[in-house]
């Protein structure tokens, strides 16, 4: 029996800290290899298919592609950079022979980078370091390849690993080169490094086929798709295969369409081998982590472990006044589907039926989850969640709760305000260093608790001139108690329509986000209170008309420009008693118990 080697095949993945450029550098490389036509008018960031990755310029999906130099096909995966989809990264490395550590040539190193390069070092892949955007004014790629080195040693890299050849790059000019002094107009030097330094696939073509399925996709022709690359033996169309589950168990398939990654499509073929990314259709219903094995000797691949969640949030039937007037998809059933959808690619999400109307769902952050909610309300869902809530473990009769490895840059004069609100959330700070271009790095080990609704605040005591990372460090010992919120909400006293008149006598208890015309009732929040407790407050109160007029009555009413909350900043802000509504047109944020009555009984309740 003996190893092949596949000379004509890279498997690379692109891995990097957010917003590093990994998703201009597959531009560049595919634009270079010919893979458009030369009249084609490509957009930017072409692998940020999804809509919500165009708005706010992340990968949330991982996503293939190949090119071609000089007869090699390369596969490239390009991963999400966000802490929060690490269950992306973790099960896409499964299906490459090395990984392009991108890393920003002024930022340096960050948070992400450190969590997406510990993965690939422990499954052994050998990267290479692509130092981009050298053509930026403040770049310094010299102390950024120290800084690599020292994450790799901090990381445990063996002495192979240590030997990673780098290259300089500008994606967004379109050009890379081996040394910086060299001159370079392409990404040559690029492609010739992956051909070079990344292992080509090897393994066993004469025996039994192996293929583990780390993405599944749908089609509304096929039903679902499987992706993956092939460990051992070959593939072709019709073939009877085994599909193996988690549970070791077995069933025989066929295989009915077979297909391979072509620049940016999907081509069909008849057979596929050993170290080929392929899709395989008519295999059923499978999920990630099966092996697809030979039919007469199945025998199944060890997967990954994926990390746990460590945020959950209740996802509710919407029983607003104003339930059903602006979604498609408003029944417990539809939730229920929906969500159930979403767990068979969602590899770090977890859903637990708590009644017919509520559902517990688990993620690994806040922008996990808001990135589902902003999807299912896209496509036409209305839903209402709760505060989200840190799941805790209980080991050796202790608590343990899950910590943050937080990573703050901050202009110097901000550093002591951002400090003190640190505090109260129980940060321990852990390194900080000097001012780089006025701005200060500090870095704090934090209760995940501790974050929740940290960043409006943040942005709001920088001016917005703060950048906040953090990435999931582990569990230990609980904290002891954090104070939330420590204002009260302006709380809708009649249903209407706000007006303007009572939105002016309003604004002076609170900040409002609401503006004048905008449908309410009662329960719902208008805004935050300048105090520690709920107001209620009648927005739509008119002005009584009377017979005598007096100077300057009727000067136009002044309102302070309202306080515009996004998504995360509605589940960020809301309170354990209260929730947020969502639907196809609307955020609104509302208390659970809409009725101030039965609202101030329940308080007295509690309090007793």
């Amino acid at each position: 029996m003996k190893e092949f080697i596949r000379e004509d095949i890279r498997n690379v993945a692109i891995i990097a800290h957010v917003d590093h450029g990994k998703t201009t550098l597959v531009d560049a490389l595919l634009k270079q290899s010919h893979v458009f036509r030369s009249n084609e008018k490509v957009q930017e960031r072409v692998m940020d298919s999804n809509d919500l990755e165009r708005e706010r310029g992340i990968t949330i999906l991982s996503k293939n592609t190949s090119v071609k130099y000089n007869d090699v096909k390369i596969n490239i995966v390009d991963t999400p950079g966000h802490a929060d989809f690490g269950g992306e990264v973790e099960r896409v490395l499964k299906m490459v022979d090395s990984v392009l550590l991108v890393v920003d040539a002024y930022e340096g190193t960050m948070p992400q980078t450190k969590f997406v390069l510990k993965k690939a070092l422990e499954l052994g892949l050998k990267p290479m370091v692509v130092i981009n955007k050298i053509d930026r004014p403040d770049a310094r790629p010299s102390e950024v390849i120290d800084e690599v080195l020292d994450l790799f040693i901090e990381l445990g890299a063996d002495d192979d690993q240590l030997e990673f050849p780098v290259i300089y790059a500008s994606a967004k000019q379109g050009y890379a080169k081996k040394e910086l002094n060299d001159e370079s107009t392409t990404m040559e030097p690029l492609f010739k490094a992956i051909i070079e330094h990344v292992n080509p696939p090897k393994g066993y073509l004469d025996m039994p086929l192996q293929m583990l399925i780390t993405t599944v996709d749908s089609s509304e022709y096929v039903g679902k798709i499987a992706i993956g690359k092939i460990e051992r033996g070959e593939i072709k169309r019709n073939q009877n295969v085994a599909v193996i589950n988690k549970d070791g168990s077995t069933r025989n398939v066929k295989v009915s369409g077979l297909f391979t990654y072509d620049g940016l499509k999907r081509t069909e073929i008849d057979q596929a081998q050993l170290g080929d990314i392929v899709v395989v259709s008519g295999i059923g219903d499978v999920t990630i982590g099966e092996t697809i094995a030979d039919a007469a000797n199945p025998e199944a691949l060890p997967f990954v472990a994926i990390d746990e969640p460590t945020l959950s949030m209740n996802f509710m039937v919407n029983d607003s006044p104003f339930a059903g007037t602006e979604g498609e998809f408003v029944t417990s059933r539809h939730l229920r589907d929906r969500l159930l959808k979403e767990l068979e690619t969602n590899v770090s999400l977890r859903m637990e039926e708590l009644s017919p109307d509520c559902f517990k769902v688990s993620g690994r952050g806040e922008l996990h989850l808001s990135i589902l909610i902003e999807t299912m309300r896209r496509e036409g869902y209305e839903l209402q969640v709760s505060k989200p809530t840190v799941i805790f473990k209980e080991e050796n009769g202790k608590t343990l709760e899950p910590m943050e490895y937080l990573t703050i840059d901050v202009p110097e004069d901000f550093v002591g305000p951002v400090m003190q609100k640190l505090g109260p959330r129980k940060a321990e700070m852990v390194n900080m260093t000097s001012a780089v271009n006025g701005y200060s790095r500090i870095e704090f080990i934090i209760p995940a608790r501790g974050l929740i609704g940290f960043r409006s605040e943040f942005m709001t005591d920088t001016k917005g001139n703060g950048i906040m990372n953090h990435v999931f460090e582990g569990y230990d010992a609980y904290k002891g108690d954090i104070q939330q919120r420590t204002r009260g909400s302006l709380v809708v006293f009649e249903s209407g329509e706000a007006i303007g008149y009572g939105l002016f006598n309003a604004q002076e208890r609170g900040t409002l986000f609401l503006t004048p015309g905008t449908k309410v009732y009662e329960g719902m929040i208008a805004g935050e209170c300048s105090r520690a407790e709920d107001i209620e407050v009648n927005v739509c109160k008119k002005k009584h008309l009377t017979n005598t007029r007096s100077s300057g009555s009727d000067d136009a009413l002044k309102l302070v420009p309202v306080r515009e909350m996004s998504l995360e900043q509605c589940i960020e802000f809301v309170n354990n008693d209260e929730i947020v509504e969502i639907t196809p047109k609307s955020i609104r944020m509302r208390k659970r118990i809409l009725d101030t009555d039965l609202r101030k009984k329940s308080a007295r309740r509690n309090q007793a």
